[in-house]
């Protein structure tokens, strides 16, 4: 994927870590209602790292979750996502 560190991907992209309980919420969400998406883990992996943190101005928070429309979520709830992804 060549805009994978951009504010507009072609499709849903979840930046997250292994150790984040927020993270597992958001993939158990995205898996349960058949959801594409792509995960893009910051260990090891300092492009990924420093894109989020500029997102973030300045914090490393996940998960953080690009849409294509250009909309932006950061550690959002269940409620968040089924707002947000029932609009897409």
């Amino acid at each position: 994927m060549t805009d994978l560190y951009t504010t507009q991907p072609s499709q849903i992209v979840m930046y997250a870590t292994e150790y984040c309980p927020d993270c597992h919420r958001a993939k158990a969400f995205f898996d349960t209602n058949g959801i594409q998406y792509l995960r893009v883990g910051l260990e090891g992996n300092d492009k990924a790292t420093e894109f989020v943190v500029t997102v973030n101005k300045g914090n490393k928070s996940v998960p953080t979750i690009i849409f294509p429309d250009g909309d932006v979520l950061v550690e959002p709830s269940w409620e968040e996502l089924r707002a947000k992804t029932s609009n897409t």
